[in-house]
């Protein structure tokens, strides 16, 4: 029998009869969407089959777990900036991905979840539909800060718009709308998709630029920390870094932001010295976390705040000066307003602060030797998304890391077992690059099973899983910090090269950086499907002295 071809799309009238799902489908369409990825179920029937009838103008990436499709829809959004869409199912279906959502919205992730509902007129009262869920849209709301509930057709294209219009106002994030069964396939006349329309600019308050340049212009000893909100900046940090020979400190979701090898681009235990040391510090797009908790700040320091959302500068302590908005334009008004007068070079500084502190870290040498293999076959726009593991850990001081939004990381809930389906997202939605998934044997088989959507999609991820038989921190942590008495740490696991071959993916074993450089080398040349790498470790050197660092100032 032939397989049913999708009809060709009718124009869009002023005001066309359609179903709710097509209606927002036109309108994901209308804004940019080309892919959604999605596990179906019957509360959704009617929205897969209005993706069937859009044909090729949107992709379905089915997946074979809601949290994969979740994790997918997060790592294209992070790997491009841009947003991306998952569906699930309501109640198990929500729960299911919302490991998910709450780490795109912990990362600024654009995100939208299309979440289906029981039958409209049962909502609410408790009767026991399939996937009922008590409040669900309050459990929603406490996820996100934009969700709504499609109510009838003519309200889906408005909807989806206001939707992706909140996802990128203000601080990024993710949203949902719900839609109940029966009314996604409801029909009515609907008015053509709403234009796509960007955020308005938020204006930039002229006296905090003033303010913040004369800071700036007067520190001696400034240091800049870059975090995810400086992604789009990149060239403005560098620019303003090189100005006032300032270093970038960055940990996770800054790295990238000024290219590893300029000797004024730092990570997390150097960063800790400067921050010792500096009289000004500016925060790009960062929480500035690990300076204002662990670190220490007192009358000594001033800290000069850029942030998109206008709660954030004041969080911790009040700035010096705040700036809200967008990092790139703030930066530029900045750059402009400072004295045009060259500052000495620290180049020779940093440089050799650099050798000093790579001489501290190589009590590391089994990790840096395994990233030293990935970072040399990885080309430079190539991705790495990072685990809740040694070596993920590792990396996130160790690897060099040279543009913006390829150094992937879970941010502050780092959820283990985030990084395979992740990982897959960004490669699909990176089809021009390679992108490395690295794992524990812990993490990997969290979504492992994502290596069928890898195969039936032939999306070419490539994933080395270092396999310890533990959770390693865990195990590490029991042994160090209570007496090894160790519990529920140790695993048992499968051949992962078998594993992932019976798949249809190819896997091989390296046993040794030098091995793990030449299986990186083919893997990266096959473009048609996915791959795996295990590489058999023992336990590694702890990297926790280098990211839980004492306070440096306030200590009076």
């Amino acid at each position: 029998m032939n397989e049913a071809k999708p009809p060709k799309p009718a124009p869009i009238d002023a005001a066309a009869r359609m179903t709710t799902a097509e209606a927002a489908v036109g309108a994901l369409i209308a804004h940019g969407i080309d892919t959604i990825y999605a596990l179906p179920g019957v509360h959704n029937d009617s929205l897969f089959d209005a993706l069937f009838k859009a044909g090729d103008r949107i992709r379905t990436i089915h997946t074979r777990h809601e949290q994969g499709a979740a994790y997918l829809a997060l790592g294209a959004a992070l790997a491009t900036g841009n947003p991306q869409v998952y569906s699930v199912v309501p109640g198990p279906g929500l729960l299911n991905s919302a490991a998910a959502l709450l780490t795109a919205y912990g990362m600024n992730a654009p995100v939208l979840a299309l979440v289906g509902q029981i039958p409209q007129s049962a909502i609410g009262r408790g009767l026991g539909h399939l996937h009922e869920i008590r409040d669900q849209a309050g459990i929603i709301a406490r996820l996100v800060d934009f969700s709504a509930r499609i109510r009838a057709p003519a309200q889906a294209a408005a909807l989806v718009a206001q939707a992706l219009r909140a996802m990128r106002t203000g601080r990024p994030g993710p949203a949902v709308l719900e839609c109940a069964i029966d009314v996604w396939g409801r029909s009515g006349l609907v008015s053509a998709p709403a234009p796509i329309t960007s955020a308005p600019q938020q204006t930039i308050d002229e006296d905090a630029v003033a303010q913040a340049a004369k800071r700036l212009a007067g520190a001696k000893r400034p240091l800049i920390v870059a975090g995810g909100g400086a992604q789009d900046a990149a060239a403005e940090v560098a620019e303003l870094s090189r100005l006032l020979q300032a270093p970038v400190l960055a940990y996770r979701r800054g790295r990238g932001v000024l290219d590893s090898r300029d000797p004024l681009s730092v990570t997390l235990p150097l960063g800790r010295e400067l921050w010792g040391e500096a009289d000004l510090v500016l925060g790009i797009g960062t929480r500035l976390f690990y300076g204002c908790t662990q670190w220490g700040i007192d009358a000594d320091l001033a800290v000069i705040r850029i942030d998109a959302d206008p709660e954030e500068p004041e969080r911790f302590a009040p700035p010096a000066a705040a700036l809200i908005g967008d990092a790139k334009p703030i930066l530029r008004r900045l750059i402009d307003a400072l004295p045009t007068h060259h500052r000495p070079s620290r180049r020779a500084e940093m440089e050799a602060r650099q050798a000093k502190m790579r001489g501290r870290l190589a009590k590391l040498a089994p990790q840096i030797a395994l990233l030293e293999a990935i970072r040399a076959e990885l080309p430079e726009e190539g991705v790495f998304v990072d685990e809740v593991t040694q070596m993920g850990f590792a990396a996130r001081l160790l690897l060099p890391v040279y543009k913006p939004r390829t150094f992937l990381s879970p941010g502050y809930q780092d959820n283990l077992g985030w990084g395979y389906a992740t990982a897959l997202g960004a490669q699909h939605a990176r089809a021009d690059v390679p992108v490395l998934s690295i794992a524990g044997d812990g993490g990997f088989l969290f979504t492992s099973n994502e290596l069928a959507t890898a195969i039936s999609h032939r999306i070419p991820l490539t994933v080395v899983v270092f396999n310890d038989g533990a959770f390693g921190n865990v195990r590490r942590t029991q042994e160090e910090q209570f007496g090894n008495r160790v519990i529920a740490s140790d695993l048992a696991n499968p051949d992962f090269v078998r594993y992932a071959q019976s798949f249809g993916a190819e896997a091989e074993r390296a046993r040794d950086p030098q091995e793990l450089r030449a299986a990186l080398k083919r893997a990266f040349k096959r473009r048609d499907g996915p791959s795996l790498i295990e590489v058999p470790v023992s336990q590694m050197p702890s990297p926790w002295e280098f990211i839980h660092m004492p306070r440096v100032r306030g200590l009076g």
